[in-house]
């Protein structure tokens, strides 16, 4: 018998096993297929600390710090890029940016508020129509998700815990003592607790711990481009044009959405992007960087956010030994290595950062959502 079964072998959840194994727990991993094969794969990979909520701003700070030593943590590199970050805002935003960067500062994230002109002399190929305020983050960057999910998962291992890659979870029956984890093979194990982190495959299996959570399935696109003639930009988010934007190496660069998209059928949905869709990010990004024209598109890709009603993790116990850690909206990468450790302190009931009871999904009941990101864009937390 394990003392806990984790279903999921995303970045979530190989972070989890990795720190209850690093915990000398008796930790199993159930994966529908190998780590990092749903979306975590397909992440944009964006690691930034630029966060309006003190958790998980310092969740997103370890994680970053954690990726640039991930060797020596996990014995293998995470393929961290440190590239800064920017985050342009229009002229509602600037009492609230000015307050998250004094904040952030506080917290040792190094956060510079920029006027326009500050951002014209570092970027003069940005045109700031709309744009009232910048923040610019000095650690942010990007990571290799597949690298880092593997590093976790693999030391997880090598700390003890056993893998089962290949065996979809069908079901979670509760006994005397604990729960039973059957998978689709047949094959029933046994489990003191279990912590499901599951993506967007997460809601049916709290389901039948007698726990409904508000999650939803949203399919996001994510456009790849190479830079063609046009300068390469810094890595940045516009919250007026709805985008966000990344170097990916130094051919190509990534662009997807900041809100909200269709819901979808995380069995059945269409991973490809239309013309239509990157023509629509497109337009967005040349209007703010006119040189970008240049660029020739190269591809894409979509994939899937599991989607809280405030865009904000859910996390917490869900049924008397079952633990849920989920609905990250799409920005969930970037949180899990550190974040890992606080879920792995509550699912032991040792003692844990009182920060994370906040996203205990039991707040939508007793309080509503929490307030977090900048207007429509909560996908900046």
């Amino acid at each position: 018998m394990f003392d806990v079964a984790v279903v999921g072998a995303g970045i979530h959840g190989a972070s989890g096993a990795f720190h209850l194994a690093s915990s000398g727990v008796r930790t199993t991993v159930f994966e529908r297929s190998n780590p990092a094969s749903g979306p975590t794969g397909r992440s944009s990979a964006i690691c930034r600390a630029y966060y309006t909520n003190e958790f998980l701003a310092r969740c997103a700070i370890e994680s970053i710090r954690m990726m640039k030593d991930f060797e020596a943590i996990t014995g293998q590199d995470a393929g961290y890029v440190q590239t800064g970050a920017l985050f342009l805002h229009p002229r509602e935003d600037v009492p609230q940016v000015e307050e998250v960067a004094t904040r952030l500062n506080e917290l040792g994230i190094a956060t510079d508020v920029l006027t326009p002109a500050e951002v014209l002399r570092r970027f003069p190929q940005f045109d700031l129509e709309g744009i009232a305020v910048a923040a610019w983050e000095d650690e942010a960057g990007y990571a290799d998700p597949a690298a880092a999910t593997a590093g976790l998962f693999h030391q997880a291992v090598k700390l003890g815990a056993v893998p089962k890659l290949g065996s979809p979870v069908t079901s979670i029956e509760s006994g005397d003592d604990g729960w039973t984890v059957v998978a689709a093979d047949g094959s029933r194990t046994a489990a003191g607790k279990v912590l499901i982190a599951a993506g967007p495959w997460t809601r049916p299996l709290c389901l039948q711990a007698g726990a409904d959570l508000p999650l939803h399935v949203e399919r996001h696109i994510v456009g790849t481009f190479r830079w063609g003639g046009a300068n390469p930009m810094p890595l940045h988010a516009d919250l007026v044009g709805g985008y966000y934007f990344r170097p990916e190496g130094s051919e190509l660069f990534l662009v997807g959405p900041l809100h909200a998209a269709a819901e979808a059928d995380p069995d059945d949905y269409s991973e490809r992007v239309t013309e239509e869709e990157i023509g629509t990010l497109s337009t967005a990004v040349v209007r703010r960087v006119p040189g970008l024209e240049r660029s020739q598109v190269h591809g894409g890709w979509a994939s899937l956010y599991d989607v809280s009603p405030d865009w904000q993790p859910v996390i917490g116990e869900v049924a008397p030994g079952v633990f849920v850690d989920a609905g990250t909206s799409g920005h969930g990468f970037k949180l899990a290595p550190a974040l890992g450790r606080h879920v792995a302190d509550l699912v032991l009931g040792e003692k844990w950062d009182p920060g994370i009871e906040q996203f205990h999904p039991g707040r939508f009941e007793a309080q509503g959502t929490l307030a977090a990101g900048f207007g429509e864009a909560r996908i900046l937390g």
